[in-house]
């Protein structure tokens, strides 16, 4: 067995090396270098990683993409709307007759609820609705 011993600025290091046993003395062996070899497990993951960017950005194109798939149905020339608000005693079924008094009502009813965006068909006085322009 031999020693080396190296001095630094922190004290004394010494190193334990031991002798070879083909008695050539301190020759070092040389150093072989690894291929790095991915198995299917390996190459799996990888691919995975180097996917996640990929599904990442598509779905913020297609999430993204649904304020103008919205638009795109309105994206004819721009509609002005009449807007009236709601007095006390009022109904959709008045408001529908008073608009469009040879339409269905229902049929008028449905496009004012679809129109304002309203849960159901009960309005309250002072509400402001938005009206359908009707051929």
């Amino acid at each position: 067995m031999s020693v080396a011993i190296a001095t630094t600025g922190f004290g004394v290091q010494a190193r334990f090396q031991p002798a070879s046993q083909s008695g050539a003395g301190t020759e070092a062996s040389p150093k072989v270098r690894t291929r790095l070899r991915l198995t299917r497990r390996g190459r799996v993951v990888f691919t995975a990683i180097a996917a996640i960017p990929l599904v990442v950005l598509a779905l913020v194109m297609v999430l993204g993409a649904g304020g103008a798939a919205a638009e795109s149905d309105a994206a004819g020339p721009a509609t002005a709307f009449e807007y009236v608000t709601v007095d006390r005693g009022d109904s959709l079924w008045g408001i529908a007759e008073a608009i469009a008094p040879d339409a269905d009502p229902r049929v008028v009813i449905d496009e004012i609820i679809r129109l304002n965006g309203l849960d159901g068909a009960v309005v309250e006085p002072g509400q402001r609705l938005a009206l359908p322009v009707l051929p």
